[in-house]
């Protein structure tokens, strides 16, 4: 099964996705982590990514794409995936599609851009392997710990209420038209990304997939 889910930041993509992998038994790709992993890895899209980087600009979306071909290519994908943060673009999306790169569901989390703010002045990563955490909602076992590795969790600059609006305004700009997209090729599925607790939204989400 290939799935992506789309939200604004802050819906619960990556939670959701972390979930939804371990039930289903794929991986789930976030562009954040392949682009840091080709980075450390070296390999040869990665050093093309690294000098953008260090050039202090934006890795073009033809980089962006050539690492998740590289990485749906490995063998853990061969049963399918589920993507985080990609595309974020119609352009993104047609570029994929020029690839041969389909999708079985298109899921799309929905919440108010005000829940959104006070959602994510909650939120805590871990500051070694990205696992998230909600000092609410998904507390970590022991406070300030990560449960899967042990670090220490943040709260990233990102997820401060004046960071969240400006990011709520992009995402609405270039990343919102994506479900006109996909809807128009009978692939998207909305979901509220509010029904009372995180397993209320994969329980929803499960009933669309059929799993």
């Amino acid at each position: 099964m290939k799935l992506i889910l789309l939200g604004a930041p802050g819906a619960g993509k990556g939670t959701q996705a972390e979930i939804l992998g371990r039930k289903l038994g794929i991986p789930t790709i976030s562009t954040g982590n392949i682009l840091r992993t080709a980075v450390k890895n070296g390999t040869e899209v990665g050093k093309r990514a690294k000098a953008f980087m260090d050039a202090g600009k934006l890795v073009p979306d033809e980089v962006i794409l050539d690492i998740l071909e590289e990485r749906l290519a490995q063998s853990d994908c061969a049963q399918g995936y589920i993507l985080d943060g990609v595309p974020r673009t119609i352009a993104q999306a047609e570029a994929l599609e020029a690839r041969g790169i389909v999708f079985d569901h298109v899921i799309s989390l929905e919440i108010s851009d005000e829940e959104i703010v006070k959602r994510m002045d909650g939120r805590r990563v871990c500051s070694h392997c990205g696992t998230p955490f909600h000092v609410e909602s998904k507390p970590p076992k022991v406070d300030g710990v990560c449960d899967a590795c042990g670090s220490a969790l943040m709260e990233r600059e990102d997820d401060k209420p004046e960071t969240v609006r400006h990011r709520l305004e992009v995402y609405h700009q270039e990343t919102e038209p994506l479900k006109e997209f996909y809807a128009r090729r009978g692939k998207l599925a909305s979901v509220p990304g509010n029904l009372g607790t995180i397993e209320d939204t994969t329980r929803a989400i499960e009933q669309v997939l059929g799993a």
